[in-house]
């Protein structure tokens, strides 16, 4: 698998769900595969500030070729405007396959908040 660093797509809006699909070209998350990403302000940050699960429902398969990567409000209320990275980790194999896949996903803060 090459790697892909993928920087459009929608923001992550503080306080709101944030959700997005990913579709790849070849059918490389099959039904038993498990997945994991952490969300940080950048690659170097030692601070986790969200992790993403299959097991903790916010990743998602969709089928063989699309995942769908799910930040509850809970987590983006947290965020601040700038942008935050993940990857991803194929968890069920020993040892963990990393995706090769890197996001950079831009944070806005939102007019309409706090409702």
């Amino acid at each position: 698998m090459t790697t892909a660093t993928l920087t459009e797509g929608p923001a992550v809006l503080v306080g709101y769900e944030y959700r997005l699909q990913l579709e790849a070209e070849s059918a490389v998350f099959p039904n038993e595969a498990r997945f994991a990403g952490q969300v940080r302000r950048n690659a170097n940050a030692e601070t986790v500030l969200a992790t993403l699960t299959s097991e903790g429902g916010t990743i998602l398969r969709r089928g063989d070729n699309t995942l769908e990567l799910i930040m509850p409000e809970t987590v983006t209320a947290e965020l601040t405007p700038g942008s935050v990275v993940l990857d991803l980790v194929r968890t069920d194999l020993a040892p963990p396959q990393h995706l090769n896949v890197f996001l950079e996903i831009p944070v806005l803060l939102p007019v309409t908040r706090g409702l």
